[in-house]
């Protein structure tokens, strides 16, 4: 099994239940095939670097997924034909990063950090 991180952004008018059922959907597909989610995260609506079908913000969903590369394949085939969705991108890891939340509020990593000491 591969290591995999995988990132889709949908559109700025995409709706928080919306959101989740894509969550849901695409988590599906990957245990569907035999795959596993290992973790999901929701970055949230962000500024995108340049306008991508008239949109100047997207909503970031993030997962790892531990999984073989025809799943992925059937992932980026179901998100090709998905009109909610602006851009996805997979890339393979090494191993997975859990700790850290990037996207994260910063007040939240200090007192982490803060608790640690």
């Amino acid at each position: 099994m591969n290591l995999y991180e995988h990132t889709i952004i949908a559109r700025q008018d995409t709706s928080p239940s919306e959101l989740k059922q894509l969550t849901e959907k695409y988590s599906k597909i990957v245990e569907k095939n035999d795959g596993e989610v290992v973790k999901t995260e929701n970055w949230g609506l962000l500024f995108l670097s340049y306008l991508i079908k008239k949109n100047k913000k997207g909503s970031y969903i993030h997962f790892k997924l531990k999984c073989k590369g025809n799943v992925i394949d059937e992932l980026e085939k179901s998100e090709a034909i998905d009109k909610k969705l602006l851009r996805y991108l997979t890339v393979r890891v090494k191993k997975f990063d859990l700790e850290t939340n990037y996207f994260g509020k910063k007040e939240d990593s200090e007192k982490k950090e803060s608790a640690k000491n």
